[in-house]
């Protein structure tokens, strides 16, 4: 499929008209111009959506891309090539749905070349046809949103920015293996929805448990996603305005950023998207100075990737054994030689292998290894083993 029929294109000199930003990311970035051999060797490629006709209560988030682009270009480039693409834009189809087939071929196409999309947005619903991009590859896939809300909506049928979740819950064929939330306010979310998640196996981590000093508790669970999606209402008002629905509480940037950082350091990572971007609310650019910092961070954790996704060999690896008291199970983790990072090695049933391979290795910290040789049993491994069996 030639994907570039669905782009508007950007320019190097649309974003440094006078020839003024030497020695930044403007510079070291290749704008696409229609020619698919341009791919060739590329290993990040950013694209924004132009789309908000799904958005509740924030109207206005499709002219972020471009005002997105013009902060992160400022930027100083990174310590080695980065191999980034810029597609340019998908304008908004005659239906929502010709926005979706775009963006969702244009991420197969993506994908099957090893390169990562990274998309801005428009609003979040937009990670439903990012989602769908998964299905050719005929593998369950990990997806992990960083949202103030659980996006569930009223109906099975609701497709906002609101409640794209639902779809892809119920999608069938489902190919969804887990899904995990980071950064949910309590006063915000239908208690129905958090029992409804514990039901499914599925994660919620609360705003407290995850900023601060327990910041690193992040990591596993982004480590552990195929798909990354941000809402910027996720950051607090005072940090990132832009966007309708911030509010008082939230992440802060620097803890934003260190969550971008950790997607792209993620070995198992395909893709990335940050939504709900909207100029209209923003303050001289502050919100679009942190995506673009945000975008940067995600593109040096990438740089900084450790290739330690423990797969096969496990001869780099150090194996530790525990045996709990009041459980059957023999709890076997690994830790890497590479990286110091942990995972967990959660059996799967006999005759399973093929398709549940990408997910019984459970990347966790060494608090849930300590945990288990206090006898207890780390709720993390709990949870994957009952979707397993």
């Amino acid at each position: 499929m030639d994907i570039s029929v669905f782009f508007s294109f950007c320019s190097k000199e649309q974003f440094d008209p006078n020839g003024n930003l030497n020695n930044r990311l403007v510079n070291t970035t290749h704008f696409f111009t229609g020619d698919l051999t341009e791919l060739e060797g590329k290993k990040i490629a950013i694209l924004g959506v132009k789309e908000d006709r799904n958005s509740v209560n924030n109207k206005g988030c499709n002219k972020a891309p471009d005002i997105v682009r013009r902060e992160f270009y400022k930027l100083f480039p990174f310590d080695r090539e980065a191999h980034i693409i810029d597609l340019g834009n998908i304008e908004p189809g005659n239906e929502i749905t010709d926005t979706y087939y775009a963006l969702n071929h244009t991420c197969q196409f993506l994908l099957k070349k090893n390169i990562i999309p990274v998309i801005i947005g428009g609003s979040q619903d937009l990670t439903y046809a990012n989602y769908l991009a998964y299905e050719t590859l005929e593998q369950t896939v990990n997806l992990v949103t960083v949202d103030p809300k659980l996006n569930f909506g009223q109906s099975p049928d609701d497709l906002s920015n609101e409640g794209y979740l639902n779809k892809i819950v119920l999608h069938k064929p489902n190919f969804l293996f887990n899904y995990s939330n980071i950064g949910h306010q309590r006063y915000l979310t239908d208690p129905q929805l958090i029992e409804l998640m514990s039901k499914m196996y599925f994660d919620t981590f609360r705003l407290g448990e995850m900023q601060h000093s327990h910041i690193l508790r992040n990591e596993p669970i982004i480590r552990n996603a195929d798909l990354l999606s941000i809402d910027i209402s996720a950051v607090r008002r005072s940090e990132s305005p832009g966007c309708a629905d911030a509010g008082p509480n939230g992440f802060y940037g620097h803890e934003a950023a260190q969550l971008a950082w950790y997607g792209g350091l993620s070995d198992k990572l395909t893709s990335f998207g940050i939504y709900e971007y909207n100029p209209e609310y923003d303050r001289d650019n502050q919100t679009a100075q942190l995506i673009g910092q945000m975008l940067w961070c995600f593109v040096d954790g990438y740089l900084n990737r450790k290739a330690d996704y423990p797969i096969g060999d496990h001869s780099e690896y150090l194996r530790y054994i525990v045996n709990l008291a009041q459980e059957s199970h023999e709890l076997v983790f690994y830790k890497s030689n590479r990286s110091d990072r942990w995972w967990m090695d959660v059996p799967y049933p006999a005759g399973q292998e093929n398709k549940y391979e990408r997910h019984h290795l459970v990347p966790c910290t060494y608090e849930e290894y300590q945990q288990a040789t206090n006898d207890e049993m780390p709720d993390r491994w709990w949870k994957t083993y009952q979707k397993l069996v």
